[in-house]
């Protein structure tokens, strides 16, 4: 009965092992993966969301001021005219 549960014991310490190195493989390729993935992008250009994002918020900003100067320029119009 001992050598049975030392086969099993065995198996479920392989079981064990394979799991972590399937595991450490995962992560790894994951790893490769996204760098690749990052270095692609970078060739190409591409901005990122941040860069993105804040291009966009100073258009927003450019317009509504654009937007007021207007409205300041058409209320000296009407003083004028």
């Amino acid at each position: 009965m001992q050598t049975r549960n030392k086969i099993f014991d065995d198996i479920s310490q392989l079981m064990t092992n394979a799991m972590g190195v399937a595991q450490g493989a995962k992560d790894e390729a994951e790893t490769a993966m996204k760098g690749l993935v990052d270095r692609w992008l970078a060739d190409r250009d591409f901005v990122t969301r941040e860069e993105f994002d804040a291009v966009r918020a100073m258009a927003q900003k450019a317009r509504e001021e654009n937007e007021a100067l207007k409205a300041r320029l058409d209320a000296l119009e009407k003083k004028k005219g």
